[in-house]
């Protein structure tokens, strides 16, 4: 969706009848706030924008742990929502351009430069989903002048014309805003033929993040409970796709049982793999296949030194077999550490 000049010569006119308004409106550099307590107070705060370029300072902070407790949490809450913004953001622009983004670049850069916007009396950022399409689809952007140039002309804006600026009306930017909003939402991603089609899990945790977002006014708790949320109906998925199969052959000089392990095994996964074997009935020697799985973490490991320790008690004796480098690291890291009986 491309810019309309009917757009900008309405925020134009909005801001002409600000100036030509006797009544006052709320504008960029002013706003009434009214007291909880009495209805009937009202102050009015004015905004005071830079007219300079900023200083290097220190903060004027005590370096202690109370500082950095009281600091923390919101730095933490910061970097997560702005991680993530950032890099559902490049993922956009990825698919829009078709072209690959560095992610782990694009954290550093955007960490470092956070940090040292504290030092000159910034505010921490991160990439923006409504500019950066409006900028890339609409404007046509392809290279990163466009957003250096973006911040270039903010500052001219700010410390050039921050007098014009100080008088554009509130509801003329607020305008500007829903019509990015209107723009840049994937209307689709709600269609009732959309959510019917998708997985029910998928369509839980976006119904879950939206209403903590909408209930607490907390966007970092929301990503927060929405990544919880993804991670659990992930892991429960996934769980249902390891798969064990049994084959016999007892015709062999030391009558065996085969089994056949398929699939990502992990925490979830691994819970019931031990349930999967038959330890009474199979024959004394018994070969466990990985060569169709992998190995991700301790409990899986212990799952299988569960399995090895059934098998002994009865006198059985068991072989792991197929496994890849990675998980021949860990299993040869953790085998025999991870219970009792050994």
């Amino acid at each position: 969706m491309r810019p309309r000049p009917g757009r900008r010569r309405r925020s134009a006119a909005a801001c002409g009848a600000r100036v030509r308004c006797a009544r006052p409106v709320r504008r960029c550099a002013w706003w009434s706030v009214r007291s909880s307590r009495s209805p009937h107070f009202t102050s009015t705060l004015t905004g005071e924008l830079p007219r300079s370029l900023p200083t290097l300072f220190i903060p004027n902070v005590p370096f202690t742990l109370e500082t950095f407790a009281i600091i923390a949490p919101y730095a933490a809450a910061m970097a997560l929502v702005g991680l993530l913004e950032s890099l559902m953001t490049a993922k956009l622009v990825d698919d829009v351009t078709d072209t690959p983004s560095g992610k782990t670049r694009e954290s550093l850069g955007q960490g470092i430069a956070n940090v040292l916007s504290g030092f000159f009396g910034g505010m921490g950022g991160c990439a923006m989903i409504g500019q950066t399409m409006i900028n890339v689809k609409a404007s046509g952007a392809r290279t990163r002048i466009s957003t250096f140039l973006a911040g270039v002309f903010l500052l001219v804006l700010v410390v050039a014309l921050g007098d014009v600026v100080a008088v554009i009306p509130m509801a003329a930017l607020v305008a500007v805003m829903i019509m990015v909003s209107v723009a840049t939402f994937d209307w689709h991603s709600v269609n009732p033929r959309t959510l019917r089609a998708m997985p029910l899990g998928e369509t839980v945790v976006m119904v879950a993040t939206v209403v903590v977002v909408v209930l607490t006014h907390n966007l970092a708790i929301g990503v927060v409970i929405g990544v919880i949320a993804a991670m659990v109906v992930f892991a429960r998925r996934v769980a249902h796709l390891a798969t064990v199969e049994r084959t016999v052959d007892l015709s062999a000089a030391t009558p065996t049982a085969r089994y056949t392990v398929t699939g990502e095994l992990f925490f979830a996964s691994s819970n019931d793999l031990t349930t999967q074997f038959a330890y009474a009935d199979d024959p004394e020697r018994i070969v466990i296949d990985l060569s169709q799985s992998h190995v991700w973490d301790a409990s899986t490991v212990a799952a299988l030194d569960a399995i090895t320790t059934k098998y002994e008690r009865r006198g059985k004796r068991v072989v792991i077999e197929g496994m890849n480098d990675a998980s021949t690291r860990i299993h040869a890291r953790l085998a025999g550490k991870l219970t009792g009986g050994h």
